[in-house]
Order: structure tokens, then C-alpha cells, then sequence
């Protein structure tokens, strides 16, 4: 609600601490949306190393989410080398779960799921 200000005022420091509260705690959907705050710079300093941090707790956890953006992390460097290979791996996984931007990077990429 706060990250998005639906029902209260617009805070992403709040939303932050409580992604953060929850993350912490293991919930995986909030481990994402941590990831994300770090990845865009809301709520937080940006940084891609604690994004890719988050965002593989999430995507080991098994949230599709997390295994996508984890998968593009991969791919364009960001937070981490450049792994193409490891990018296939989460994207793999995304993809088998149903992930239609998944799907999509795997066939630009010239792997099937």
C-alpha cells in the first residue's frame, strides 16, 4: 500500500522497511519487492548488488518473479558478470512455471524451455 500509495500517502522508505521486515522472515514475495526497491532506486540507495542479493533468495524459494528478474540480472550484467548461461538456468526455471516473458527471453536467446 505505501509503495504505491494506495489507501494511504505514497511513502517508499515505509514500504522498504516493511518489504524488508518481511524479507527477513523469509516470505519470498517480499524478498522480490525488496530486490525490485534496490533495482529502481525506490525507497533505497539503487543498487544492483543487493537487488541480485534479494532477488535469489526469492527466486531459490521458488518465486517466479524473482527467477525472471534474476535471469535478466544474468543476461545484461547487472548486479553480477554477465552470465548467459545463468541467465538460461532462472529463465528455465521461470519459464516452467509459466512465466511468459521468460518463455520470450529463452526464444531471443535460441533455447527452448
Amino acid at each position: 500500500m505505501y509503495q504505491e500509495g494506495n489507501g494511504v500517502e505514497q511513502n517508499l522508505e515505509e514500504s522498504v522497511r516493511l518489504f524488508r521486515h518481511a524479507a527477513e522472515r523469509g516470505h519470498a514475495e517480499a524478498q522480490c519487492n525488496l530486490g525490485s526497491c534496490y533495482a529502481e532506486g525506490n525507497g533505497v540507495e539503487q543498487s544492483w548488488e543487493e537487488a541480485v542479493k534479494w532477488y535469489r533468495m526469492a527466486a531459490e524459494e521458488g518465486d517466479v518473479d524473482a527467477q525472471y528478474n534474476l535471469g535478466w540480472c544474468y543476461e545484461s550484467g547487472k548486479g553480477v558478470q554477465q552470465d548467459v548461461k545463468e541467465a538460461i538456468r532462472w529463465y528455465q526455471k521461470a519459464a516452467k512455471q509459466g512465466d511468459e516473458d521468460a518463455q520470450e527471453r529463452l526464444k531471443k536467446l535460441g533455447v527452448g524451455d
